[in-house]
């Protein structure tokens, strides 16, 4: 009977990893749904890249309030969770505070030290952004498509993040109540939790607070758990995919279009003087599939835009910055995220139901995002460049637009009339090429 309790910790520690990794599994299975593209280039630079932005949170600072407190949030969950090493092997083997024979009592002080001041500035930090995101009335944290189940994420994220923060101080100040009675061996320094907590906790008898410090310790590791698992379904799955998404990042030029290599080889081949244009074309394959222009779906899409998707942290800061969202229009870069991370989770569960997908009767397109939202991009790049994490919301909107013009023919009247131009007069206005000069004779 004197194991239960490292049994019963042993179990919950493999369960909740395992619940964890299964969810990781599903989301590759859901991301490799899409196409396959080649970002295995230059990878000192991707390397860079990934230090910088995703690791050094480069970008974060061109807000620099909200910057500073996410980094804070950031660096002191990351740091305070180093202990969750020490909470598994005191777990599993019944020790106390194992580190503390590891790096001695002066060092370990040292280190006790740092992981409570950084967890009071994590309990500050969440909670100016709760009030900042609840009371303030920020317009990107407030607009519609952050209604409902969103807003309830973020909240319950701070909310959690609180918990686990004050549980771990809970935990030193019993602890160091403790250690001072001598009913527990002297090791570590808690500067915080000592004077915000340990003058109320000299009132509790040895008993309540050796409970009061194992419920507290308890409820820390049984959150993390919780909290790792509550990632599959929260906006914060950006805290593990950042890493990845910034490494895989769009390394062209800004503005720098990709051209479809079917309609490339049709344009060389119609300007290759030696080319014979009555020569009959090739057999084709009867088994092939016709290449498709563009995406209407999740499928037609490349793996780094579903991988973009489950990336995508919903800060607005794409479009706070988006012109065609200032003025008015229905667009909304964020929510173009949203809503292909919510079509790539319908065909999951889809897959999930029949081992499988089945045709469901729907689309990306319609369904889920709307031709207006599409033909409002002005394709300026404002998005890109604002994303703290390097996520492409223009790459999406533009295979869409390019499977309503060549797919469907479906574009709005002035880009058909524009494009006829062009056919017809190698310019978009509507003249003979003969005049193309005139206004400088002027």
């Amino acid at each position: 009977m004197q194991y239960i309790d490292n049994i019963i910790f042993f179990i919950a520690l493999v369960v909740g990893f395992g619940l964890f990794f299964k969810s990781l599994k599903e989301i590759h299975r859901n991301i490799k749904l899409g196409k396959e593209s080649n970002r295995s280039d230059q990878k000192a630079k991707r390397w860079e890249t990934m230090s910088k932005v995703a690791l050094g949170q480069s970008k974060m600072g061109k807000r620099p309030i909200a910057g500073f407190f996410h980094v804070i949030v950031y660096v002191g969950f990351v740091i305070i969770n180093i202990e969750l090493l020490e909470i598994i092997v005191d777990g599993i083997f019944g020790t106390h505070r194992f580190l503390a024979s590891i790096f001695g009592n002066s060092l370990y002080g040292a280190f006790t030290a740092t992981l409570e001041v950084l967890a009071i500035l994590v309990v500050i930090a969440v909670v100016v952004f709760f009030i900042r995101r609840n009371f303030y009335g920020v317009k990107r944290l407030t607009m519609k498509e952050l209604f409902g189940w969103p807003k309830h994420d973020a909240n319950w994220i701070l909310i959690i993040e609180f918990a686990l923060m004050v549980a771990f101080l809970t935990m030193n100040a019993s602890d160091w109540v403790l250690q001072q009675r001598e009913v527990l061996a002297a090791h570590g320094s808690f500067p915080i939790s000592s004077n915000l907590l340990g003058p109320i906790f000299q009132n509790f008898g040895d008993g309540t607070l050796i409970y009061t410090e194992r419920g507290a310790w308890w409820f820390h590791f049984m959150g993390i758990l919780f909290f790792m698992n509550y990632l599959y379904y929260s906006k914060h799955l950006h805290i593990i995919l950042a890493f990845p998404n910034t490494w895989f990042a769009n390394l062209e030029p800004k503005g720098k279009f990709n051209n479809l290599d079917s309609v490339t080889a049709e344009i060389k081949l119609m300007m290759d003087p030696n080319a014979d244009p009555y020569a009959a074309a090739p057999d084709a394959d009867p088994n092939a599939v016709p290449e498709k222009f563009g995406a209407s779906d999740i499928f037609d899409l490349k793996q780094v835009q579903l991988l973009n998707a489950y990336s995508c942290t919903e800060c607005g800061r794409c479009t706070a910055v988006c012109p065609a969202n200032i003025t008015g229009k229905k667009l909304s870069p964020r929510k173009i995220m949203m809503d292909t991370r919510d079509r790539i989770e319908e065909v999951g569960k889809n897959i999930n139901k029949n081992g499988k997908f089945v045709d469901d009767g729907k689309k990306l397109l319609d369904d889920h995002i709307q031709r207006e939202e599409l033909w409002a991009c002005t394709t300026c790049n404002a998005c890109v460049e604002a994303c703290p994490i390097l996520i492409d919301p223009l790459s999406i909107i533009v295979e869409m637009r390019r499977f309503l013009v060549m797919e469907q023919s479906a574009a709005p009247q002035e880009l058909n009339q524009m494009m006829t131009n062009i056919e017809n007069n190698a310019a978009p206005w509507q003249y003979n090429q003969a005049d193309r000069l005139n206004w400088a004779k002027e």
